[in-house]
């Protein structure tokens, strides 16, 4: 499970990168009518931070909250 989360932390990353190089390019070497390329790239990084955090910390919660239940035990399946 943790090579599984290396690799989805590698290619997110990876993602993220070539995004802010997309917006960068595009900022400065944009010609032309691009500027809805560059709001959906500046959209997109800083929404896509902001949803893994939100999915990592409710993960985490309920994750927190299934090993906390006393009436989810595995001896009682």
């Amino acid at each position: 499970m943790e090579k599984i989360k290396r690799i989805l932390a590698l290619i997110t990353a990876a993602g993220l990168i070539i995004l802010y190089l997309v917006t960068f390019c595009v900022g400065v070497f944009g010609k032309g009518d691009v500027r809805p390329l560059l709001t959906a790239c500046v959209v997109l990084t800083v929404l896509i931070p902001v949803l893994l955090y939100a999915m990592f910390l409710v993960a985490g919660i309920l994750k927190n909250r299934r090993e906390n239940d006393p009436h989810d035990r595995e001896d009682v399946r």
